[in-house]
């Protein structure tokens, strides 16, 4: 049995593919399932009103081709944040968050990756971090009526960067539906700019974190850093990542118009599974039980 599944996330392809398609370059570039993005485009946004013939086209997708949608990155919420003053933009999160635990549940994903910030385009304040925690009690009491898991994405911004300022609020809601969904390049640079420590941090989480994405960054820079050009540590990150338990990974790294944008799928596979491979090494694979 696998020690460990590696996903990729779905804007590391061109947009254009139809979903029969990214499902099986996914399988072809050497990952295990596809991270499906909900994020604040009317575009992403209008997969939350799919029509249940659209949802069984995905899911008879992911049966011909083996691969499944086993989490959501659901960073809608930056257009649409749980701690705005604006009531109007309030509701559209609430019911954003909804439709989300309803899709992931149509389609077999196990796990709600959530921004961890209460406000995006506007400043944090009082209001807004009183509004964020009201909102996110109410998601996580969504989140278990459908059966999935919400886990916070340590994000670029200081409300929450680090899985230590994540398990805060995961102490405050104290429910199994909520967990932490680290971002490793941003853990990384929040850990390198406020002197601390990388692995210390994921070991704060222990026993709350449900699954880790494997991103490089360098100070300051956030998105589009190749791996093995910025400063992650993705060998010390992948052996506490086996020793905390985690067992769902996803490549996250983004499409940008190459022309050999299948070998960079592939490249990528390989140098991740080289770090996870490593870490897992000594996994009990050939027993059965």
């Amino acid at each position: 049995m696998k020690p460990y599944r590696l996903g990729l996330y779905e804007k590391a392809m061109p947009g254009n593919l139809r979903f029969s398609e990214k499902l099986m370059e996914t399988r072809r570039g050497g990952f295990d399932y596809l991270e499906l993005s909900i994020d604040e485009t009317d575009e992403k946004l209008a997969r939350l009103d799919w029509t249940a013939a659209e949802i069984n086209s995905l899911r008879s997708a992911v049966g011909d081709s083996g691969i499944p949608v086993l989490s959501i990155c659901l960073s809608g919420h930056r257009r649409f944040p749980l701690g705005d003053e604006d009531s109007v933009r309030r509701k559209r999160s609430l019911e954003i968050m909804e439709k989300s635990c309803a899709l992931a549940a149509s389609l077999g994903a196990r796990i709600i990756q959530i921004a961890g910030y209460d406000v995006y385009y506007s400043p944090s304040n009082e209001i807004t971090r009183r509004y964020f925690a009201k909102n996110l009690a109410l998601s996580v009491q969504m989140a278990a009526g459908y059966g999935v898991m919400l886990a916070f994405e340590t994000m670029e911004t200081p409300f929450i960067n680090t899985v230590a300022k994540a398990m805060y609020w995961v102490r405050q809601i104290d429910s199994p539906w909520l967990q932490i969904y680290p971002d490793l390049g941003n853990i990384t640079n929040a850990a390198k700019s406020e002197g601390g420590d990388v692995i210390a941090d994921m070991e704060s989480g222990k026993g709350n974190i449900a699954a880790l994405h494997l991103k490089e960054t360098m100070p300051g820079i956030f998105r589009e850093v190749p791996y093995g050009a910025g400063h992650v540590d993705f060998v010390s990150a992948c052996a506490a990542a086996k020793k905390l338990g985690l067992g769902l990974f996803v490549g996250e790294f983004w499409y940008k118009g190459e022309n050999n944008w299948r070998r960079v799928l592939t490249d990528n596979a390989a140098f991740l599974r080289r770090h996870l491979d490593a870490a897992f090494k000594n996994y009990p694979s050939g027993e059965t039980y």
